[in-house]
């Protein structure tokens, strides 16, 4: 008895093959529900299907630093620019070196594509300076001789911990009140500015004992020059002041709280960097409903600030304020009242669009090296078009091709195969379709590629299955318990099958980048879903067409026909017969 019981239990077990049909059925129609009501019907499109812009960006060399361009920072700047425009949710943007000096940078058309083009070549040096005088910006004007007219460019708001004095935490830097206060002559501010000494990791670091620059300095001099010809207003100044400085240096910079004004700084050396801020985002003052940029400092950083914020605090005004510097641009410049720590926040003239970009930018930190654009190429989509024409064509030519062979080879299985395919196909389709917003996928060229190839992969499914029915079938078993047991064999062989597909696709998307990337997670997102289509459509269909007229009495056209296969009877009973007999001529 304990035979039949072994022999039912596969049956058993696929007694009910309509509840696998009903939730692949259920699960089809959730992801088209889903698709088309994110309105997101189609997948995206790569920058070779959809078109976009291509920029080259050229590394430029650095005062001081005549080794700064080398594989290391190149590779450092890529993975940089590439974290910056993922950050926006710009998908499929290809980043990567060109020769010793250029990056291409590829951006598809998109949502962000435009905030992407903007922040790539941004270098996003952050320095924190001491102000030395400020005035208002105009046409060439005097040195100054003792007096200046700060006019803070926007305001910041630190808070962190309690001062060592003992003041309450969340203590606010505020804006200068006055619109003319007395000021710092360049020299006087330029004496009592401390002297930075570099630290070990080469960055600036405030010396606690200030020591004089006397007024016949040539550098002060230079530095006075530079101050009174300095004209904010003109593009081209504004955009070289405080360029290419080292962090050790006092420069002078423009800034502008207010769109048509613009105010000149002297700054000293700076004592804060970007490096030192850990984290920054974009968001609404509760207070004021206008959008800062809340940065967050390391430990480090937040000793750092603490110091400056306690010496600036004992200052007169300017000198009791700090430029916040970002690429040579003053972007505030509050004033400190009391000693701050860990905490700072970044206001002035932002909208939502640039607290956020300013956010993302100083997030993921500075790039090495500094970037000028080459060239921005428009990209159309026109040759893409084409090739992927092409590429459809070739697919649809080698799919007529496996129905065809399908057809001639297996005929009526061959209805469960095509039905089996466009099963997968929708899935992969709607899938493809929802992971678009979700995770930022983009089909390319080398991802069409990889939808094709899964034809063949799917297929290949389909035919070891059906093999192993009709070689039960060769055994001499009827239809129901020939596909029952051959279910099992057939089982393991598509599962390995697909496990080494899908570690090849693993390998190839962790060990490439760009384009290649799209083909590897095309070719195993259809390994798996071959995986779904065949246990959960395949076989449960294969089931019920197995009970059908048309199947089991194993017509010329079912593709099961005994006589074709060539079905002979069950070698377990001949050689029963055999061993009954051998006694009896003995």
């Amino acid at each position: 008895m304990a035979a039949p019981k072994k022999g039912r239990g596969p049956s058993g077990g696929q007694g009910r093959p309509g509840r696998s049909l009903v939730m692949i059925l259920i699960a089809m129609v959730a992801l088209t529900g889903g698709m088309f009501l994110s309105g997101h019907t189609t997948p995206r499109l790569g920058i070779d299907l959809a078109g976009g812009t291509s920029i080259t960006l050229e590394a430029q060399n650095q005062p001081g630093k005549p080794n700064a361009i080398n594989k290391t920072n190149m590779d450092t700047a890529v993975g940089i620019i590439e974290r910056r425009v993922n950050g926006l949710g710009v998908s499929e943007a290809e980043v990567q070196t060109q020769g010793d000096r250029n990056i291409i940078v590829n951006i598809p058309k998109g949502t962000n594509s435009k905030q992407a083009q903007e922040q790539v070549g941004t270098t996003a040096q952050l320095y924190f300076r001491p102000v030395l005088t400020v005035a208002a910006s105009g046409p060439e004007q005097p040195a100054p001789t003792g007096t200046a007219t700060p006019t803070p460019s926007g305001s910041a708001t630190p808070s962190g911990d309690a001062s060592p004095d003992g003041e309450d935490k969340g203590d606010k830097a505020t804006p200068s009140a006055s619109a003319t206060t007395q000021g710092r002559a360049v020299t006087e501010g330029l004496k009592k500015a401390p002297t930075p000494t570099p630290t070990d990791s080469g960055e600036p670091k405030p010396s606690d004992t200030p020591e004089a620059s006397p007024s016949a300095d040539p550098a002060t001099a230079k530095l006075q020059e530079e101050f009174a010809k300095l004209d904010c207003t003109d593009p081209e100044q504004r955009s070289a002041a405080g360029k290419n400085a080292l962090p050790t240096d006092s420069i002078v910079a423009c800034g502008s709280n207010v769109p048509g004004s613009y105010e000149k700084y002297v700054l000293g050396p700076a004592e804060v960097s970007g490096s030192d801020v850990d984290d920054a985002e974009g968001a609404i003052d509760q207070q004021t409903g206008e959008w800062i940029v809340s940065m967050e400092f390391t430990s480090k950083g937040a000793k750092k600030f603490q110091t400056i914020t306690s010496r600036l605090s004992q200052q007169q005004p300017p000198m009791n304020q700090f430029a916040i510097v970002l690429d040579g641009e003053v972007v505030s410049a509050p004033s400190v009242r009391t000693a701050l720590s860990k905490n700072a926040q970044i206001s002035g003239s932002f909208n939502q669009q640039s607290a956020e970009d300013l956010g993302n930018i100083l997030s993921y930190g500075a790039l090495p090296l500094t970037f000028e654009e080459v060239s921005v190429t428009t990209v159309t989509a026109a040759l893409g078009s084409e090739q992927l024409k092409g590429g459809l064509i070739a697919g649809a030519i080698g799919l007529a091709l496996v129905v065809i062979y399908l057809v001639a080879y297996y005929r009526g299985l061959a209805f469960i195969a095509l039905l089996s395919l466009l099963v997968s196909g929708m899935l992969t389709y709607t899938i493809m379709a929802l992971l678009g917003p979700a995770i930022g996928f983009a089909l390319n060229l080398p991802a069409v590629c990889g939808a094709i190839v899964a034809i063949g992969i799917t297929a290949d499914s389909f035919i070891v299955y059906f093999e192993r029915v009709r070689d039960e079938i060769r055994e001499g078993r009827t239809l129901r318990p020939a596909i029952e047991r051959a279910w099992p064999r057939a089982r393991r062989t598509i599962l390995v099958s697909d496990f080494v597909s899908f570690l090849a696709a693993a390998v190839l998307f962790l060990v490439t980048v760009g384009k290649v990337q799209g083909f590897a997670f095309t070719l195993g997102l259809t390994t798996l879903l071959d995986v779904v289509v065949v246990f959960l459509f395949t076989k449960p269909l294969m089931t019920l067409m197995g009970r059908t007229k048309f199947f089991s009495q194993g017509g010329p056209w079912s593709g099961l026909d005994p006589k074709r296969l060539g079905a002979q009877p069950p070698l377990r009973r001949s050689r029963r017969v055999s061993a009954s007999t051998e006694p009896k001529e003995a």
